[in-house]
């Protein structure tokens, strides 16, 4: 019999031989902020179902972003919310846009941070899909230019990295052809590639005042039992020029982080979404939850699982605690 030769408790028995032998470590190389940017100046408006996640004008984001820089955490994600809406989501290709403005803000304050910028209609159409309606559908290929024409603009502001999230079909080829026409075929594109329909999402759904109007998103999101399907999107998104594929929502899809993981040789990166986040929050301000315990295990499972970078609204405290351990 193997014990008591073998011990296993031996390597738990302190912090420092735990610290020793730990086969996952996190730190903030791979962490990612979402922000949400809005018109205006001097606001900042909180996300009820969010504590501690904001609506900003472009001059607020701007100190937040100092903060993130000075934390460490290498990059941001921006969602637009803009001053109006349309059934085709126009104002999201405008060089003057929302979006446009906050990346050439944070580019002019020589700030050290990776941008990047979400890549969607679902906030600048008055219906809330992610795509052009037609025949009370979302009309796929009608909607491709539109988000081809989206990524170049914000490109021509300075974004380091497109992030396409719609799931249309064909998207990634869009915009990498669009890109390259106009001379930034060294822009990276990070692609949502396994979206799932997820009831998670619900929060961000108020911070992005992205809500659909009617119906709802199953017709072009993954459905949440396929997993499968899930690499032939990645294989897909890789094959039309993606750099980085992303799996969302990230603590229901652990399995499928670590399937594409194996499979696939390119950066993985997951999105600890805001429905993830907004429980976290909820059971700790019910002392339900010890929130710092808890988000470390959290970040340290989906990083166990596979993913390279996380996009995560817990990235702030994240650094902080990282950096008094």
């Amino acid at each position: 019999m193997s014990f008591p030769t073998h011990r296993p408790r031996r390597l738990r028995r302190t912090e420092a031989l735990r610290n020793l032998v730990r086969e996952t470590r996190i730190s903030t190389a791979g962490l990612i902020y979402p922000m949400f940017v809005c018109p205006g100046a001097k606001v900042r408006q909180t996300v009820s179902s969010m504590p501690g996640i904001a609506q900003q004008s472009v001059d607020q984001l701007l100190e937040e972003c100092r903060e993130v820089e000075q934390l460490g955490i290498p990059g941001v994600i921006l969602f637009g919310l803009p001053e109006s809406k349309d059934a085709s989501g126009s104002s999201s290709t405008h060089a003057q846009g929302i979006v446009q403005r906050a990346v050439e803000a944070i580019r002019k304050a020589n700030l050290n941070l990776v941008v990047i910028t979400d890549v969607c209609l679902c906030e600048y159409t008055d219906h809330g899909h992610c795509g052009v309606i037609e025949n009370g559908e979302v009309a796929n290929d009608t909607t491709l230019e539109i988000l081809a024409n989206q990524a170049l603009s914000h490109a021509r502001a300075g974004a380091d990295i497109v992030a396409p999230s719609d799931m249309m079909d064909g998207r990634v080829a869009a915009i990498r052809a669009k890109l390259d026409a106009n001379k930034f075929e060294n822009l990276p594109i990070f692609a949502y590639a396994a979206k799932y329909s997820s009831a998670f999402y619900g929060p961000f759904r108020e911070a992005a005042q992205s809500t659909p109007q009617f119906g709802d998103r199953r017709s072009y999101q993954m459905d949440p039992a396929n997993a499968r399907e899930a690499l032939k999107e990645v294989a897909l998104d890789i094959e039309e020029g993606a750099d980085i594929v992303m799996v969302k929502p990230a603590l229901p899809y652990l399995d499928v982080i670590r399937r594409v993981r194996d499979k696939f040789d390119v950066p993985v990166g997951a999105y600890n979404v805001s429905g993830e986040y907004a429980m976290v929050k909820a059971a700790a301000a019910n002392n339900w939850l010890d929130e710092k315990r808890t988000v470390l295990e959290i970040i340290t499972s989906i990083t166990r699982a596979g993913a390279d970078i996380i996009l995560t609204y817990h990235a702030k405290d994240l650094a902080r605690w990282l950096r008094s351990s």
